[in-house]
């Protein structure tokens, strides 16, 4: 699709009658609301929530020609539109979207939105733990080669309206969660522009919306769907749930880490290699983390496939920086080495930054618990000798599973609490790793916010 077919696509919401479900604390339908606006849509947006706690977005949509319903949600609202935009948030099987089905009303999301508009190459990236970190990379070693990139999504950053800035030749790395992908309306897809889908992992996350780890994958899966018919599908061959899928519409490219692997993406002899083709060193790899050689190896074999050549990708590794709050150094602070894992809301994320740093430590976790199982992080802990400090709505459940494994643990009601408890039980020299494992909802807005609380209590930095 090019430029004037985007623009062809906006040309086609003018005059339509369009609800917006979800206008979000954060934002998350204003970039909606301001495209349907810029479109000609006559947009109403409508949120459970009062105004008085909506006042950011409502401020970021000041000014457009729109209706806002808040406080409430009518269902005329949604059986007398046209088009029904819902927030990922808002599962599938809510009333309101139940009642515009029911009158015929199409039901879409910002991200099919985007995706049907866009005139840029596509790479779709998803996964449970490091789909941010591997579009991160993707993204950064695309540019390092000379290609014009755009990069959003889940990531934090909605594209929708930098569609008119983007050409054909471009490149947009996407993001894409299960919320998204299941938001998707049957038989989206598949899309020619799409030229590559990742899967990074499937593993045992947000089954409080999907109700078993089997309508997870199956969210997940549905990205497969979207690739065109000349897609490259690059997915892992180490996850057992990914490790089953097959991708028989296009190619197919398997990724690993496992020593001894030699085919597909693998690691050997000290460097990312697409078979026997040297992609890069992995002692230029510059994030820490043993995860994030996955995350990497994924990366490569994306970038290759849009056309970044060997020696390019290997000239690039080393230029490729992290996102906060992955197992991010933040230095000494009063004798004590100090971790921001903060991103990690499930047992799993916080098991794979223990191994990777794979010493004794304090741990500091907590926050509003999962229905996801504990004892597997706690039997980690008691492995690398951790102690633990756990705080928020989640600290007695965490301390219960920890010390049922002979793990050591502090209770303490807050974040700035627990970094206090913290530096007081973790010996100078040793480390502080912060890795919540649980959701954030309990007291924040997002795990960022957690995160940014975490650093805010922190002692100054010593080096």
């Amino acid at each position: 699709m090019s430029v004037s077919n985007s623009a062809s696509a906006r040309e086609s919401l003018r005059g339509k009658r369009a609800t917006v479900m979800g206008l979000g604390l954060q934002g998350g339908g204003v970039e909606t609301v301001r495209y349907l606006a810029a479109a000609g849509a006559r947009v109403t947006v409508t949120d459970l929530r009062p105004a008085e706690k909506l006042g950011e977005s409502l401020r970021a949509i000041a000014g457009l020609d729109v209706q806002c319903v808040l406080g409430e949600h009518r269902v005329a609202d949604f059986t007398e539109a046209q088009l029904v935009v819902a927030n990922p948030a808002v599962a599938p099987d809510n009333e309101f979207l139940r009642a515009a089905r029911a009158a015929r009303v199409h039901v879409t999301s910002e991200m099919e939105l985007f995706l049907a508009a866009c005139p840029a190459q596509l790479v779709l990236i998803t996964g449970t733990q490091g789909k941010s970190s591997t579009t991160n990379a993707t993204a950064q070693l695309l540019a390092a080669c000379g290609k014009r990139v755009h990069v959003g999504g889940n990531i934090g950053r909605a594209l929708i309206n930098e569609l008119d800035t983007m050409r054909a030749g471009d490149i947009a790395v996407v993001e894409i969660s299960s919320y998204q992908l299941e938001a998707l309306s049957p038989g989206f897809g598949p899309l020619e522009r799409v030229r590559a889908v990742c899967c990074v992992n499937v593993l045992a996350d947000h089954l409080e919306r999907h109700g078993t780890l089997e309508a997870y994958e199956g969210a997940k899966r549905r990205m497969l769907d979207l690739a065109g018919p000349q897609a490259l599908a690059v997915l892992s061959a180490d996850d057992p749930r990914v490790g089953r899928w097959s991708f028989a519409r296009g190619r197919e490219l398997r990724f690993s880490t496992r020593p001894g692997v030699t085919t597909g993406l693998n690691v050997a002899d000290g460097s990312f290699r697409l078979d026997t083709l040297v992609l890069g060193a992995l002692a230029d790899l510059r994030l820490p983390g043993d995860f994030q050689r996955a995350n990497m190896l994924a990366a490569l074999g994306l970038a290759h496939a849009l056309g970044a050549r060997p020696h390019e990708l290997a000239a690039a590794i080393s230029s490729v920086r992290g996102l906060e709050h992955r197992l991010e150094d933040l230095g000494r602070r009063a004798g004590r080495r100090v971790w921001d894992n903060g991103v990690s809301t499930t047992p799993d994320s916080t098991i794979a930054a223990l191994d990777s740093l794979a010493r004794p430590l304090t741990l500091v976790c907590g926050g509003q618990a999962k229905r996801l199982e504990l004892d597997e992080l706690a039997h980690c802990a008691r492995r690398w000798n951790v102690r633990v400090v756990s705080f928020g709505a989640s600290g007695p459940q965490l301390a219960a599973a920890f010390r049922a494994a002979d793990v050591p643990t502090h209770v303490v009601a807050s974040v700035a609490d627990a970094v206090q408890a913290a530096f007081e039980l973790t010996p100078a020299g040793e480390d502080v790793l912060f890795s919540p494992a649980c959701a954030s909802f309990d007291a924040f807005r997002n795990f960022r916010d957690r995160a940014l609380a975490f650093r805010a209590a922190l002692p100054p930095r010593e080096d």
